[in-house]
């Protein structure tokens, strides 16, 4: 642990509480989209399957029980919950999730640290996080209205893997044999997919206007 792993897990777990703050008090998860939710739900379940298996120490445990749990709480109320799920603009949210999945499977299959199931789903789960944000990002700007908590929720999420990649910087410096290329090269490109929003980002909050993406 280092202060850049714990900011990194801060400002995740920052994101998810704005994320469910919007859904919880405005009753609306309008700018949020379900498709990169799923992914997230997806990325979670299948990497901390060793929940059941190994044990590293109560604040990991805790983590991903949040993590976890959130991601498949935020899938329900936006698909079953009565008042959440009139508010998900489903007409364009169309991003064919989906076929991120089945590449990801199969670079997970040909590239991973050991070929076992926990390995290659651990493998699949940061091929598939690192390209969850594109339904989200895609769904800004198709509809380039984007209020201050969804606008927050992804800067969080992209400032999570930025502190991440700082992160292992610092233990790649500081550790004997930390070589770990699967997770950085997912890291890097993910982080990559958050610089034109942060871009769009800083420039409205600089001349204090409505944030939008370019279309």
């Amino acid at each position: 642990m280092n202060i850049f792993r714990l900011a990194g897990d801060m400002t995740h777990l920052f994101s998810v509480l704005v994320l469910l703050l919007k859904i919880h008090t405005i009753k609306s998860c309008a700018g949020i989209s379900l498709k990169t939710q799923e992914l997230y739900a997806t990325v979670f379940t299948t990497r901390y399957l060793d929940l059941f298996t190994t044990y590293i120490s109560l604040y990991n445990t805790i983590m991903k029980l949040i993590f976890l749990g959130s991601s498949i709480s935020i899938v329900w109320y936006m698909r079953h919950h009565k008042m959440v799920r009139r508010s998900y603009d489903k007409d364009q949210d169309t991003f064919r999730h989906y076929l991120l999945m089945l590449p990801c499977l199969l670079l997970a299959l040909l590239i991973n640290e050991k070929f076992t199931f926990l390995e290659v789903m651990w493998a699949f789960s940061l091929y598939l996080e690192a390209v969850a944000i594109l339904p989200q990002l895609v769904l800004l700007q198709r509809t380039r209205n984007i209020d201050n908590l969804t606008g927050q929720y992804v800067l969080l999420l992209g400032a999570y893997r930025a502190l991440y990649v700082l992160n292992w910087i610092y233990r790649y410096f500081t550790e004997e044999n930390y070589v770990h290329w699967i997770t950085w090269v997912s890291g890097i490109v993910q982080t990559l997919l958050y610089a034109d929003f942060f871009y769009y980002y800083f420039q409205s909050w600089k001349n204090n206007v409505k944030l939008q993406l370019p279309a």
